[in-house]
């Protein structure tokens, strides 16, 4: 590893906020520097729920800028964001109306109907790897209307590549990122030419190849002089575009036999593997393969993550109530009894007046609706924690390893309550940390192409030296059995076993 200092800003781009932040790496640790934070905005016009993207593409310049301001000379800058979403562009790279919100209704049942007519679920698995979600750039690009904009569409950017186009004037598409959109072959790095003309998508979107983390976009052209200030003309390269695969990168995992929890808006719960689990349990038990550094597999599992929460708080702002996230916990953990639900019911995915919702769920499990705001986040938090369970037993079945350790990074481990009750009923140690994990990651995947680090190794190494990484066990000598139980009774679901034996 190299001894000299770097300073390199990351772009990080989550569903509910953007920000952007300075590491500074000196070959023994690594640190982070908050610069700018603002909300990932979204809006709705005649044809649907769309993402703001002009506007927090300025945000982001507006960050670089502060962050040269303050940081000096940029040597690099990356940028990660959620995945899924995209926008088609013409043949000089316009683009081609405001990429949709995930959450749109757009993607309905018919439609992921109309795509397995085409293309069969299992077949489509087999090649790709990926979860069935509605919210799946290959159901949403099926949910296109067939006309001007997909016969004009000559290329398709995934967010992040998106905005290194703005940035750069050079298109990019990044494999980790690419890999969520359903469309990429699960082994090698092509896209899967076959089956989009089988769905009737356009060729010439799909007509370049991916790039793998660490190549140059260029640099940060004159034109945003105005907002990036002296951050114009700093090199910005490609890092894992998925905000999940910085993340993982960061994980300070230390053997094969250790789950990450990636816990954010979305809980992203798996483990690196070397070659894809295409194969029957696999596709039974929904898990996603999703591509990470150095040609590893994410196997993982999508779960709804906090969201729940923050459309909670959003929802009880709307009524003329105030709380904060440490204001919840305390009150959740004043509760002894949760009505449980499945945090993946079909009615939570597009959002609404949630404290309502999540009391239908209950009711319709057969359980008590949760009336105050304690016993709301009491029911959210400990069914989030079973639905951890239920993940990792199909994880540990599809690959024959037994887990011993979750990891969980990202901001969602500011909640030490879901901690402590994942540790609980899952019965592994949770260590926690680092928060900033994708930043992180995104950070060292630039100081990796610029020479300053080697190996996956190397960084996580880098990470568990420079991080504060808290441990919460279990509470009981065994894991919580009865709560577990309890939520596969009432919400219908199988215990992994159950569900191989009867696939």
């Amino acid at each position: 590893m190299a001894g000299s200092s770097r300073v390199l800003a990351a772009v990080d781009l989550g569903a509910e906020s953007g920000r952007v932040m300075v590491g500074r790496l000196d070959g023994r640790s690594i640190t982070l520097d908050p610069i700018s934070r603002f909300a990932s905005e979204s809006l709705y016009l005649v044809t649907g729920r769309h993402w703001n993207l002009p506007s927090i593409f300025v945000n982001v310049l507006r960050g670089l800028g502060e962050a040269a301001d303050r940081a000096g000379r940029l040597e690099g800058i990356g940028i990660d964001t959620w995945g899924v979403d995209y926008a088609l562009l013409d043949e000089h790279g316009r683009m081609l109306g405001l990429p949709y919100h995930y959450r749109d209704e757009r993607t309905s049942e018919a439609v992921l109907a109309r795509t397995f007519e085409r293309v069969p679920q299992r077949e489509l698995y087999a090649r790709t790897g990926i979860q069935t979600m509605p919210i799946n750039t290959i159901f949403q690009l099926m949910a296109e209307p067939r006309g001007a904009v997909l016969s004009a569409a000559a290329r398709m950017a995934m967010l992040p590549d998106l905005l290194g186009l703005w940035m750069t004037g050079t298109l990019l598409n990044e494999v980790t990122i690419a890999s969520t959109s359903g469309l990429l072959d699960a082994r090698g790095s092509a896209w899967a030419a076959d089956l989009i003309e089988r769905l009737g998508l356009p060729g010439a979107p799909f007509s370049t190849p991916v790039t793998e983390p660490g190549a140059s976009l260029g640099p940060v052209l004159g034109v945003h002089a105005e907002q990036a200030g002296r951050a114009v003309g700093a090199p910005v390269l490609v890092v894992a575009g998925h905000d999940t695969a910085s993340a993982f990168v960061a994980a300070p995992v230390q053997g094969p036999d250790a789950a990450i929890l990636s816990s954010g808006t979305w809980s992203l719960l798996g483990l690196e593997i070397d070659e894809p689990q295409l194969g029957p349990d696999a596709a039974a038990f929904n898990l996603t393969n999703e591509r990470g550094i150095d040609g590893r597999t994410r196997l993982l599992r999508n779960v709804m993550g906090l969201w729940l929460l923050q459309e909670c708080r959003r929802e009880w702002r709307r009524e003329g109530t105030e709380h904060d996230y440490a204001e919840l916990q305390r009150l959740a953990a004043g509760i002894q009894h949760a009505s449980l639900f499945d945090p993946d019911d079909d009615e939570l995915l597009r959002g609404g007046p949630m404290p309502h919702l999540i009391a239908d769920c209950c009711r319709a499990c057969g359980q008590p609706a949760p009336s105050s705001a304690g016993e709301v986040v009491r029911s959210v938090l400990v069914s989030l924690a079973c639905k951890y369970r239920f993940v990792l037993e199909r994880l540990q079945l599809v690959t024959g390893r037994r887990l011993n350790v979750i990891n969980a990074v990202g901001g969602g481990i500011r909640n030490e309550l879901l901690c402590q009750l994942t540790a609980d009923i899952t019965g592994l140690p949770v260590l926690a940390g680092p928060e900033e994990a994708t930043a992180l990651g995104n950070v060292l995947v630039q100081a990796r192409a610029l020479g300053e680090v080697g190996s996956a190794a190397e960084m996580r190494a880098l990470v568990a030296q420079s991080a504060t990484i808290r441990r919460y066990e279990p509470t009981a000598d065994h894991r919580d059995d009865e709560t577990y139980e309890r939520f596969l009774a009432v919400t219908g679901l199988r215990s992994a076993t159950e569900a191989r034996a009867l696939a």
